[in-house]
């Protein structure tokens, strides 16, 4: 076995290896050494996903006859400790409760990769999704929309993943997708449905939460999802 993958270490904060004021999504080194050892292995169709560090220049590359792919990191979980929009949910939950989230939202089980390129100067997926109000950072909404997006289903995302698609048919089909990113734990045992971290019926429920009841609901599924995902992550190495 790789003696990277042994080293991983899934309890480390990338903030931790991050220049003050940046974003571990682009600047910890750690990070993408851990993006480029999980993700580089087999697609659905038994071809390699071999990950290049194209850094400075990029972030991580795959090229095969596949295609030539540019992938950026994502953070997956979000705290919301500093969005304004909530700050009264903020204020009135015990502020240990918001920093562990923020804690563990800054390990691997919590970050993920997509295309990192801009298509005819729109946004990327990464993009679209903080800045689309139906979404707000969610990956569980986004989840949804992945889900839509192979069911050929429309959704806040539609025309974004669309731009991507040739990305998402390196999967398959969702079940693959999901398999692939080791995100098992929020959908359904059949793939047919999404686990959401708080009670959702469609794109126009308010995707934050609205009561300190509802961001401990929503911390205690986040919490959860991340713990989990890390343990496929080193039992998948």
């Amino acid at each position: 076995m790789n003696d990277d993958r042994v080293n991983l270490d899934f309890e480390f904060k990338f903030y931790t290896d991050t220049p003050l004021g940046k974003d571990p999504d682009s600047h910890s080194a750690t990070l993408r050494r851990y993006h480029k050892i999980l993700w580089s292995k087999d697609l659905p169709n038994g071809t390699k996903f071999e990950l290049v560090d194209a850094y400075p220049n990029g972030y991580l590359c795959h090229k095969s006859d596949l295609g030539e792919f540019f992938l950026s990191s994502d953070s997956i979980t979000h705290s919301y400790r500093a969005t304004k929009r909530i700050s009264h949910v903020i204020d009135q939950t015990p502020a240990d409760i918001v920093n562990s989230l923020y804690d563990h939202g800054s390990t691997i089980g919590a970050f993920i990769i997509f295309p990192g390129k801009k298509i005819g100067r729109q946004p990327t997926i990464n993009g679209a999704r903080g800045l689309n109000p139906k979404i707000q950072d969610r990956f569980d909404i986004t989840l949804e929309c992945i889900r839509r997006h192979y069911c050929a289903l429309e959704s806040p995302l539609s025309d974004t993943l669309a731009r991507y698609r040739s990305f998402f048919d390196l999967f398959q089909d969702f079940k693959g997708y999901v398999s692939f990113f080791l995100l098992q734990d929020l959908v359904a045992a059949d793939y047919s449905s999404v686990r959401f971290h708080l009670p959702w019926g469609c794109f126009d429920d308010n995707p934050l939460p609205r009561s300190r009841e509802e961001y401990l609901t929503y911390y205690e599924s986040t919490i959860n999802f991340i713990t989990s995902r890390a343990i496929r992550m080193k039992d998948s190495l």
